[in-house]
């Protein structure tokens, strides 16, 4: 941390102080998701869970990080290689004034090019956990298969 007029505090106002102001954090991750493809509402802006995506032989494995959200909450649409997941994280009803949140709260959006052909008409979901897991099985086609080698 740097000391009380320094030069970096001089040049970035702020750059000093011992807690980053999360509001503007909050906005400015907000601002990067509409940028970044995030389709909500006007005024309404969608928010991106923390997710992985893994591929093995025989499919592609999305997980998502959705604590706290309903099944029913959650939508999960296939269109050719493009997976997409949907929904809403409600804000729940609190009792006392609520003096800080760093919570997600409103509408999310996860969007995936999935890397080969896959059978969308296959796809397999679960929820356990607050994790979301998706799993679409690949094609024939792309599995890889061992090749024997013969002597000639």
């Amino acid at each position: 941390m740097t000391q009380p007029g320094s030069l970096l505090e001089g040049r970035f106002p702020g750059f000093g102080r011992c807690e980053p102001i999360a509001a503007d954090f909050d906005e400015l991750f907000q601002r990067m998701n509409q940028l970044l493809g995030g389709a909500a509402a006007p005024g309404e802006p969608a928010w991106s869970p923390a997710a992985d995506m893994r591929e093995t032989d025989d499919a592609c494995v999305l997980e998502a990080d959705l604590p706290g959200i309903k099944r029913d909450d959650i939508g999960i649409e296939m269109s050719e290689r493009k997976l997409r997941l949907t929904g809403e994280y409600k804000e729940r009803e609190r009792e006392g004034v609520l003096r800080r949140s760093t919570r997600r709260t409103g509408r999310f959006e996860y969007q995936a090019l999935l890397p080969a052909d896959v059978r969308s008409e296959e796809v397999s979901a679960t929820l356990h956990d607050g994790v979301l897991t998706v799993t679409v099985p690949k094609t024939q086609a792309t599995r890889p298969r061992h090749i024997q080698i013969t002597e000639s």
